[in-house]
């Protein structure tokens, strides 16, 4: 009996798997499908989040900007937004959305809304009066100066928020998977739950390297979109 116990363990391939390393190829290439649709999915919930955050922002604060007495309730419910926390947040929408990705992807639109709308409000709030008095006076109306002279002007510190949102919304898609729609999140608490330590450690590297590509991305982006400012310090 000892014999085969012998020769049934020299048959188990010694590798950082049956090991449980924390670095462990062997898990990234047999269980690449499994990265790949957490990556997609931490991707769609992501940008579509960020994307449905911008739609929604942008108007409210352009409205905070024209309509001084909008501006107190604007900031203040975004501000309580912010403050609910991610599972009780995602358990006051199941009711609405039930257990799908609507659910995880109008939490984190709530969230970045804190974000978003300060940004692009303090980068109207900061274009030079003369600026518009200037624009004024070569005939442009409100809608015009808006999106002519006002939005352009404003871009550096829209893209600070969105950057700082974007990242964020990174870090909170995890949460997600509270309803099953967390993409690399799903991975992550899979593992933990069985002590998984290349799954635990594969995912979160992966999470980090999503928002540093989205942040260099959305950087890129700022710097094509203002080329007055690459010359500043």
């Amino acid at each position: 009996m000892t014999g085969l116990v012998g020769v049934h363990a020299a048959t188990i391939t010694d590798n950082c798997l049956t090991r449980n390393d924390w670095l462990c190829w062997e898990y990234v290439t047999t269980r690449s499908a499994d990265l790949l649709d957490g990556t997609r999915e931490h991707l769609y919930i992501t940008v579509v989040s960020v994307l449905l955050g911008v739609v929604v922002a942008v108007p409210l604060a352009v409205l905070a900007r024209r309509w001084r007495r909008a501006r107190p309730l604007t900031l203040g419910v975004s501000t309580v937004l912010y403050t609910v926390p991610s599972l009780a947040m995602f358990a006051l929408l199941l009711p609405v959305f039930g257990l799908s990705a609507a659910t995880v992807i109008t939490g984190l639109v709530l969230y970045s809304l804190t974000i978003l709308v300060r940004n692009f409000l303090t980068g109207l709030d900061n274009v030079d009066e003369e600026v518009r008095d200037a624009a004024r006076g070569m005939g442009f109306g409100r809608g015009r100066m808006l999106w002519r002279v006002e939005v352009p002007l404003a871009l550096p510190a829209a893209f600070a928020g969105l950057r700082v949102a974007t990242v964020s919304t990174v870090a909170l898609t995890t949460v997600g998977t509270i309803v099953g729609f967390g993409g690399l999140g799903d991975l992550l608490t899979r593992g933990l739950r069985s002590d998984f330590k290349a799954e635990v450690l594969t995912a979160s590297v992966l999470c980090v390297l999503l928002a540093v590509v989205f942040d260099l991305l959305l950087l890129g982006a700022q710097r094509l979109a203002t080329p007055w400012q690459r010359g500043r310090t």
